[in-house]
């Protein structure tokens, strides 16, 4: 059994890399490299792309040969003709449509299309997700075939994802084939123990000429054909474990295409673009931005991809334990990975889930300022105002603020011995200290006439994050705060009598000799305003 293991190995490693240099030769001779059409691109020189070709030739090749001779040296293996035919067969579909797209693009629902027939072909070949029994009932078994397309359409495209950089895809793969290769034999199941070290054999001799600087590429054709092939093999390998186990295996192992792909959709669907589109927001190109070399981002992703597979051979024997520590330290270490990336969608997301964990903190500061502005409708006085607004911004996040009235104005105020500047800061703050702050500066304006002033808030911009809507005060707060303040003025003081005449003429629009008046003679001067 192992000579026979090794012979297929050995045989594919042979072939593919026999394949690929003259494949490269071949398309470099005729023309068919091409130059990386978008800046997303790393490479700007003339590279072919079709190891796929090769890959695909050299797994088909061994598969010929394993039906041609059943009977090998060291075990007899029942080779089924069927078997190889509902793998490789749905598998060559998938080869050529990434075939043709490496010549001429297709459109993103067209690949999938043609993934989703080809995962049905397979599926009716018998390998697929198999839905257990609920209560005893079979009622959802017609899930099965859903999932199943769901499942190749997810671990398909998340190779194809993954192969932005030189040798990164294919070393993945690599990786994740050696899993499947140990949980089939420890399954039993040699056919496609012989069909996966195929595929081993066949990336490990393309590998040499993809590592990094690579003379060829994979191509469409070769990502596509390589996820496929793992995902039918995964599912295959399993296939005698329960359902969850049998999934739970290929998804860990292969961890970093599914993360690549799950990060790329949430991404775009976070900021607003095409779900499916392209942009140099992988794994590999953040770590490329961080000042990492090709070679460097791909031994750092390899050891990632090492880890998982191990990780996934600890669920062939399951216990509640044992999947939990799996559980935990996979979900631990994709949670420090992505922050380490510094994806902003995320930040964004944290902060979302920090407000609704602080919602109700939200809910009580918008509704102190709900209330100052009930409260401002009815002020009578600057010393009202003054004390609403300490009131309600002395318990929020607020750092301080500032009433500033026109000169005429304060002017009239100070007559009367009535507050004509508000002030107001938190005791951890001083306005004579320059301090990086913002401030929310909002004019205040009469219904008719001259600006009163302007009201602004300060806020320090390294303090924790600000837990209150602002268009609560942009759109009614200060047009209450305009009116008391419009009334302390012109309305609410009791009049004097001037002890010296009044100079109308000095009464311009500014109002910048205004005294107290008789009732008349504000009524007058309003009229003017």
């Amino acid at each position: 059994m192992n000579i026979t293991y090794l012979g297929v190995f050995a045989t594919a490693v042979l072939i593919s890399f026999l394949l690929t240099r003259k494949i490269r030769d071949l398309a470099n001779a005729r023309g068919w490299a091409y130059a990386p059409p978008t800046a997303r691109h790393i490479h700007t020189e003339l590279i072919p792309r079709l190891g796929g070709v090769a890959i695909y030739l050299a797994v088909v090749l061994v598969a010929v040969t394993l039906i041609a001779f059943p009977s090998l040296p060291g075990v007899e293996m029942a080779v089924s003709r069927q078997t190889v035919l509902y793998i490789v067969g749905p598998a060559t579909v998938v080869f050529l449509l990434g075939l043709y797209d490496d010549f001429r693009p297709v459109k993103s629902y067209m690949k999938f299309l043609v993934q989703a027939v080809a995962a049905t072909l397979m599926y009716f070949g018998r390998f697929g997700i198999e839905v257990p029994p609920l209560f005893g009932s079979h009622r959802f078994s017609w899930l099965a075939l859903p999932l199943t397309i769901v499942w190749v359409l997810w671990i398909t495209n998340a190779f194809n994802l993954l192969d932005g950089i030189d040798g990164l895809a294919a070393g993945s793969a690599l990786f994740a084939t050696l899993t499947v290769f140990v949980v089939s034999l420890i399954g039993g199941n040699f056919l496609v123990s012989a069909l996966t070290l195929a595929l081993a054999g066949s990336i490990l001799g393309f590998l040499r000429f993809n590592f990094n600087p690579a003379t060829i590429f994979l191509g469409d054709s070769g990502s596509l054909f390589i996820g496929f092939m793992l995902s039918a093999l995964g599912l295959a390998g399993a296939g005698k474990a329960p359902t969850i186990v049998a999934v739970a295996i290929p998804v860990v192992s292969f961890g970093l295409p599914v993360l690549e792909t799950v990060l790329s959709v949430f991404r775009r669907f976070m900021s607003g673009q095409p779900v499916f589109g392209a942009d140099r927001g992988h794994i590999h190109h953040m770590l490329l931005d961080r000042g990492f070399s090709q070679r460097q981002v791909v031994l750092i992703l390899y050891s990632v991809s090492a880890v998982l597979g191990l990780l996934s051979l600890f669920l062939l024997y399951p216990s509640g334990s044992l999947i939990g520590i799996v559980l935990f330290v996979v979900g631990t270490g994709i949670w420090l990975g992505v922050q380490h990336l510094g994806y902003h969608e995320f930040n964004e997301l944290g902060r979302v889930a920090r407000r609704t964990i602080e919602q109700k903190k939200i809910i009580v500061n918008n509704l102190m300022i709900r209330r100052a502005t009930e409260a401002l409708l009815t002020s009578n006085g600057m010393e009202s105002v003054a004390g609403i607004l300490r009131s309600t911004f002395e318990t929020n996040d607020f750092d301080g603020f500032e009433l500033v009235l026109e000169p005429a104005l304060s002017e009239i105020l100070n007559q009367r011995n009535s507050v004509s500047q508000l002030r107001w800061r938190r005791s951890n703050g001083s306005w004579d200290r320059a301090t990086t702050e913002w401030a929310l500066t909002l004019d205040l304006n009469r219904s008719t006439g001259p600006k009163l002033g302007a009201f602004s808030i300060h806020r320090k911009c390294n303090g924790p994050p600000l837990f209150v809507d602002i268009n609560l005060l942009i759109s009614g707060f200060n047009e209450a705060l305009a009116g008391a303040v419009d009334r302390a003025i012109f309305t609410d003081a009791e009049p004097t009598v001037p002890k010296e005449p009044i100079d109308e003429m000095s009464l311009s629009p500014s109002l910048h000799r205004v005294k107290q008046l008789t009732d008349d003679q504000r009524q007058t001067l309003k009229a003017k305003s």
